[in-house]
């Protein structure tokens, strides 16, 4: 077997939807060497929704895939590389990362996961055929414009499905829910529920399941089967709305990070994963609210975290931990008025060594990523001693006796 092809980037990310484009964008503009891994369509979901009319700055409505074009190219022009191919498996717990696809290893500092995720769907007969842009959607906000006085259909009943069903009754004529549940039984809250069972636009077919989709080059029936009698209804439907779940496409996480009971991908504010150097985006990651304009936000804050992280990167590793001098590296507060007041101290230390010490200040709190590199759980007035680019001791004890003892133990 040929061996594996390796490349070399700054970045790799797993992903080119919206969040993935974003980021990449991001990536770009900071001059990090990017590349962008995508194994369908550049743009992700995003590029099947007919109409996007609620994101910012498209006052006239376009389609997905004519908006998710405009982030393609908006990367392109910042030298961001691409590769339609599918991600095999990722080793991300190193400072290098690889990324392997079939053909190539992908050798990183950074890994970005904006894999999305995919709706759950029913597995009815025909249901391919209308998937999307041709009768089947799975985003109220996103189609409901284009059903303006038109019949839909909802498949489900839990929040999602109502609250949306509800939303759709404020452009379609009639909403038809079907509910695989006994009659006024539903997986919702109960203010919903009430408050479609009071909608005069909603109707409900109980205890059903799609047996088919049905139709021409676009849905025109979807045929329920009732669970209890076995019974055929045909439903006249223009669009057909599904809202029974969906699914994070990060199967090849699972053993590497954190996930959710739904297999969601854990991160905090800044979009990182419990693995360092590694960032996730979009609506591969737990959130409420999955749309366009979400995924612009999270990858930006994904791409000024990787653009970050490199750069402290380089800086601990060439600065920080220095191999040519005895190291001394001070932890402290700067609205911690004591910490500050010992920092003059401490350079007359470094003086007094002459070429023999190298000393360097971090803030606890603008410097929080590279206390943590140091296991620094410390409070301010922490020193840091390091040999040969490696840590040696800790000490809070920031005397200057003390100091000036253990730095000539050093030497």
């Amino acid at each position: 077997m040929r061996e594996k092809t390796r490349e070399r980037y700054d970045v790799v990310i797993i992903g080119g939807g919206a969040s993935g484009l974003t980021a990449a964008i991001y990536c770009g503009r900071a001059r990090l060497n990017t590349l962008v891994i995508e194994k369908a369509l550049i743009g992700g979901l995003a590029t099947y929704t007919n109409e996007i009319g609620n994101f910012p700055g498209f006052p006239d409505s376009l389609t997905g895939l004519e908006l998710m074009n405009k982030f393609h190219q908006q990367a392109k022009n910042f030298g961001v590389n691409f590769k339609l191919t599918d991600v095999k498996s990722v080793r991300m717990e190193n400072e290098i990362k690889e990324v392997e696809t079939f053909r190539n290893i992908f050798e990183c500092k950074v890994v970005i996961i904006a894999s999305g995720g995919r709706p759950r769907t029913t597995g009815a007969v025909n249901e391919e055929k209308f998937l999307f842009d041709k009768g089947i959607s799975f985003c109220a906000t996103c189609d409901a414009a284009a059903n303006t006085d038109k019949t839909v259909m909802v498949i489900g009943s839990g929040d999602a499905a109502i609250e949306e069903g509800m939303f759709l009754t404020k452009f379609a004529k009639k909403v038809i829910v079907s509910v695989i549940h006994d009659t006024g039984k539903m997986d919702c809250n109960e203010i919903a529920k009430a408050q479609a069972l009071a909608n005069p636009k909603m109707e409900f077919k109980w205890n059903t399941v799609v047996n088919s989709f049905e139709g021409e080059e676009r849905l025109e029936k979807v045929i329920l089967k009732n669970l209890k009698t076995g019974a055929l209804d045909t439903v006249i439907a223009d669009t057909c709305f599904e809202f029974i779940g969906y699914l994070p496409n990060s199967e090849i996480f699972k053993d590497q990070l954190k996930l959710t009971k739904q297999g969601y991908i854990t991160t905090d504010e800044k979009m990182r994963t419990d693995i360092p150097g590694v960032f996730a985006c979009g609506d591969i990651r737990e959130k409420e609210l999955k749309q366009v304009a979400t995924a612009v936000g999270d990858g930006s804050i994904a791409g000024v975290g990787a653009e970050k992280y490199i750069a402290e990167s380089e800086m601990f590793r060439n600065q920080i931990m220095q191999k040519e001098k005895i190291g001394m590296i001070y932890i402290y507060s700067a609205i911690d008025a004591p910490s500050r007041e010992l920092m003059p101290m401490l350079q007359e230390i470094e003086k007094e060594f002459e070429d023999k010490v190298k000393l360097n200040f971090i803030d606890i709190y603008k410097g929080r990523s590279l206390c943590d590199r140091l296991d620094c759980t410390a409070s301010p007035m922490t020193i840091f001693y390091t040999k040969d680019g490696v840590v040696i001791d800790g000490s809070m004890d920031c005397s200057k006796p003390a100091i000036v003892e253990k730095l000539k133990s050093l030497i």
